[in-house]
């Protein structure tokens, strides 16, 4: 499917967003409040051409709740991004077209530029943030046997180690959280960069934590 103005637009603003989540958006605030964008993170977007985004989100999801306030305060400090956020189960025409493999991940960046010709693709988060949780969740499962081997089922566990488990993994999350949104904005910046120095006509650009080869 083509995009176009008509279908862009009829995507929400983030505060049009953040709106409909009722008592739901302190996750948001609380990812807004831990983002920090210096100068030098801003530069490597200032100076290129505007672009459209669409964004696809669940409302709950972890690597939405964190990427997507870095996509918005990069927009809105530079003027670069023009973003419409638009839930992936009410458009499955959409993500049908993102598909990362056989996965609906969210989030999706799709990058247009001012004729809505797609120009790049960041799905969910990169990939190094993956390994970096891999390499961390393979930790705690070695230093605690009361968590069972690493990739079984928690459900598995008794109830007092499946919930120190769930603790553990939490603290983890938020521990590698910094890492986390420095990898995002990175890999943000990279795309950018590699989209405006991209041929006319070239295949899009994919990033992110994809489970196929990118779509030719």
């Amino acid at each position: 499917m083509t995009m176009t103005d008509e279908r862009f637009n009829q995507g929400m603003t983030y505060d049009q967003y953040k709106a409909r989540l009722g008592r739901g958006p302190e996750q948001y605030d609380r990812s807004e409040q831990l983002l920090s964008l210096t100068e030098e993170d801003l530069a490597a977007f200032r100076g290129r051409p505007p672009l459209h985004v669409l964004v696809l989100v669940t409302e709950t999801c972890p690597d939405v709740i964190m990427n997507l306030p870095i996509l918005v305060r990069i927009g809105q400090e530079t003027g670069n991004f023009d973003a419409r956020i638009f839930m992936r189960d009410d458009h499955k025409d959409l993500i049908a077209q993102f598909m990362n493999g056989p996965y609906e991940s969210v989030p999706v960046f799709a990058f247009y530029d001012e004729s809505f010709v797609l120009r790049g693709v960041f799905i969910e988060r990169p990939r190094s943030v993956t390994e970096l949780r891999e390499q961390k969740t393979r930790e705690l499962h070695a230093n605690d046997p009361a968590f069972g081997a690493y990739g079984g089922s928690a459900s598995d566990l008794p109830e007092e180690a499946r919930d120190r488990l769930r603790a553990a993994t939490q603290r983890m999350r938020e521990d590698t959280g910094p890492a986390y949104r420095r990898a995002t904005i990175r890999e943000l910046q990279d795309l950018v960069a590699a989209m405006s120095q991209a041929s006319p006509g070239s295949h899009p650009l994919w990033v992110g934590n994809l489970m196929m080869p990118v779509p030719a």
